[in-house]
């Protein structure tokens, strides 16, 4: 018998059926159908991108849609859901949207997402032709309105009794987009009283018997769902904590599964891949009774990885794919909605997360429009962009941290684009300096051009927290150099240190320094005796976390170079490496 061919890695795909036809690998997800019907008719879900949104509701539309229930044996043969199949099994009708293709011209916005579901409807006409009466095809056809299309489709359902289900895809694209680019009041004007958007809504609630939708944030739930049940958000549900994204055995089992096809080298070390990416994709919570659970990688990022190895026999050169280093830019959009004091308040909050690596705050689980600039609801929205994650329950508030090293480069690119409003950074120099930090053990210059430029920064940092800014703005620039992965805030022999710089021995074994750096902080005014109690203070915790067993194993065939530096207002007062 013919063997089959190896499954193909589905890194960029969006689309279940071009996952399954195209013989492309699929982490079962079906499981959770019976559990989404059972949960109610109406849906919301929210979670950060590259998750698998797109493939999950696509899926979800091959398994309820009655015009591909010739194709069922096919789509989900060997599934879950094949062997246990529930009674809703393509019983409807499935209007499917992805709002994110409707587009969000200023000038003509009405136009645009009219136009965007009006094909979609005929499509939908289409597809569904031998069910409706010829009149009811060629008048929705002819409709010009996209809303008038749903009334014509809804008042025929209805007559004939057919289930109608609406899954919308990104259901809050159109919308953020247009907040970013519009502000606060156009939104407000469009999803507020006689808003056309906020009319389609009205209809779905009344037309379809089951809804499911899908975004990044909660921000359009608020404005668009007046007197719709909260109970339909299920985003913090703890029975759909691992329903998108990858738990770690599905990981393991997948980079498996293309070791014993010969994809990968015959030695391949899946555990030790596994350990490479974990601090990069993984650390993902969605729900606080799991916060000391098994936590998820990002699925974009492992198929990234995944690929890399199978074509090149390593792992990539950047960890972070080029895709993903652009998502900083939702920073800049939520920085940047207003201007004043709500913005200064946002970048405090900004910079206490990339100096500290977490922050404590009341999740909100939807807000208008006009709030998202309040402190509580944009820390909330960091959560839902992905720039957060759950980490511990503190009572009625959740201590949210970064999840990872992906996500603190998209807060240290920003910050150093932040930055670089005041001061330009040679970046060339910046950059043979980190290579002699790495290579020689030459830290001195590195050091030194950093704190220049964090002095010239000076009227930047009068707006935010000064010694919060300061452990901020070392990070920002300490993360260009990738040949070390840069450990904030690592808890060390019951301490925790500012930076752990550890070498990257897996793809640059011939890096031959590793650091400890304590970075200390007092104000312009202080005595020089205050300045000497801050150092005695750094030496006692530099020579405390060199003692660590981790990094007496990590830093292991390096030289350990312990560094205190110590700020007066913006200038050093002392620097020195210790014994």
């Amino acid at each position: 018998m013919e063997k089959a061919a190896v499954k193909g890695i589905p890194y960029g795909v969006a689309s279940f059926e071009d996952v399954r036809s195209k013989n492309r690998y699929y982490i079962d997800k079906t499981m959770y159908l019976p559990l989404l019907e059972e949960a109610s008719d109406f849906l919301f879900l929210i979670r950060p991108r590259r998750f698998g949104k797109s493939v999950f509701v696509s899926m979800m539309q091959a398994y309820y849609d009655i015009a591909m229930a010739d194709r069922f044996d096919t789509l989900f043969d060997g599934l879950w859901i094949k062997e246990h199949p529930t009674p809703l099994k393509n019983a409807f009708q499935v209007i499917y949207f992805d709002f994110s293709l409707a587009g969000a011209g200023m000038e003509r916005l009405e136009y645009t997402f009219n136009d965007y579901c009006c094909a979609e409807l005929d499509s939908f006409i289409k597809q569904y032709k031998d069910y409706y009466d010829e009149s009811t095809f060629e008048n929705v056809l002819a409709e010009k309105d996209a809303a008038s299309k749903l009334r014509l489709i809804n008042a025929e359902a209805r007559r004939k009794k057919y289930l109608l289900y609406l899954i919308i895809d990104e259901y809050d694209n159109f919308t953020n987009v247009i907040l970013s680019e519009g502000g606060k009041e156009v939104f407000r004007n469009l999803t507020h009283a006689s808003g056309f958007y906020r009319e389609y809504f009205k209809i779905f609630k009344a037309m379809f018997s089951r809804i499911f939708m899908i975004g990044v944030s909660p921000v359009t739930l608020d404005d668009l769902t007046s007197g719709y049940n909260i109970g339909w958000n299920i985003s913090q549900d703890p029975r759909f904590n691992y329903m998108l994204g990858f738990p770690e055995s599905d990981v393991r089992t997948m980079f498996q599964y293309y070791k014993d096809n010969g994809k990968l080298r015959a030695d391949a070390d899946i555990e030790a891949m596994l350990t490479e990416m974990k601090p990069w994709y993984n650390n993902y919570c969605f729900a606080e009774e799991y916060t000391d659970e098994e936590r998820l990688y990002n699925c974009d990022m492992v198929l990234y990885y995944l690929r890399h190895q199978v074509a090149f026999n390593r792992p990539p050169k950047e960890m972070v794919d080029m895709n993903v280093r652009t998502d900083y830019k939702k920073l800049q959009m939520l920085a940047e909605i207003d201007r004043g004091n709500l913005k200064e308040k946002r970048m405090s909050v900004i910079e206490e997360i990339s100096a500290t690596g977490s922050i404590v705050m009341t999740l909100k689980t939807s807000f208008p429009a006009e709030g998202v600039t309040d402190e509580d609801n944009f820390r909330s929205l960091l959560y839902y962009y992905g720039l957060l994650t759950m980490k511990k329950s503190l009572g009625r508030r959740i201590e949210m941290e970064i999840p990872n090293n992906c996500v603190k480069e998209q807060y240290w690119s920003f910050m150093r684009d932040y930055f670089g409003r005041s001061a330009r950074v040679d970046m060339t120099a910046l950059q043979d300096e980190m290579d002699q930090m790495s290579f020689d053990g030459d830290w001195m210059s590195l050091i030194n051009r950093i704190a220049e430029v964090y002095k010239e920064n000076s009227s930047v940092r009068d707006s935010i927290l000064g010694e919060h800014n300061l452990q901020g703005f070392f990070k920002a620039y300490l993360a260009l150099n990738t040949l070390y992965l840069v450990e904030p805030e690592i808890e060390l022999n019951y301490g925790y240190s500012d930076f752990l710089m550890l070498p990257d021995k897996a793809r640059y074994p011939e890096i031959a320094h590793s650091y400890i750096l304590e970075l200390k902080y007092v104000k312009p005014t202080a005595t020089d005796a205050e300045v000497e109690a801050k150092s005695t203070e750094a030496d006692g915790q530099l020579h405390q976390y060199a003692n660590d067993k981790i990094v007496k194993r990590l830093c292991q065939g390096t030289r350990l170079h312990l560094l205190k530096v110590v700020f007066r207002g913006a200038e050093i007062a002392l620097c020195s490496e210790i014994s």
